[in-house]
């Protein structure tokens, strides 16, 4: 567990690698906007695992923009998650110290959570009373740098067995996503 220097837990672990992290995706263009290519992943991730909620994400020292996203609905809005959820829409930016991603960033590890609230560090995430987020997975997405610039994730309000396939799925995607973002750079995409 990480505590801050008070000795209160941190629900949301220190990021030291953020302001690479930052410049990294300027260089890259990324996190800035939402991309069709990255909805259109969001999708198909989305489709792949079963999950209603799928998103690409990048993260900088304060939020989380949601490049990518996919819902049931459809709702693609630029507002944030949070309050967002209340109106039912689910929108492209969300707080730093909401959600599982971070942790995944700076573990630089998936992270598979069939019940977030089998965990106590984190069933007190805001998400879990807010949206009512239950059922958690997602792995890093790390460039050719070493630089871990995001994640791919999909969440889902019910319980779900994602076993060590569902871990396999995950992992394999953010590769795959990480190949387009090469070629990208690279001048290819």
């Amino acid at each position: 567990m990480t505590y801050d220097p008070t000795g209160h837990l941190l629900l949301t672990p220190i990021d030291k690698d953020a302001p690479a992290r930052v410049q990294r995706l300027r260089e890259l263009g990324l996190g800035e906007r939402p991309e069709p290519a990255f909805d259109d992943f969001a999708h198909r991730l989305s489709e792949v695992t079963g999950a209603p909620f799928s998103m690409v994400n990048f993260i900088d020292e304060n939020r989380q923009f949601f490049a990518g996203l996919h819902t049931p609905e459809g709702t693609h809005s630029g507002s944030d998650l949070g309050a967002a959820a209340a109106g039912g829409g689910v929108g492209r930016f969300m707080a730093r110290d909401h959600g599982y991603c971070p942790h995944v960033v700076v573990r630089r590890k998936a992270l598979v959570l069939e019940d977030v609230c089998d965990y106590p560090r984190f069933a007190g995430n805001p998400v879990v009373d807010e949206i009512g987020i239950r059922s958690y997975m997602g792995a890093p997405l790390i460039d050719r740098t070493g630089v871990a610039l995001g994640t791919i994730c999909v969440v889902d309000t019910d319980v779900r067995p994602w076993g060590r396939a569902g871990l396999e799925t995950i992992k394999a995607m953010a590769a795959e996503l990480m190949e387009q973002i090469h070629r990208r750079e690279d001048g290819m995409f």
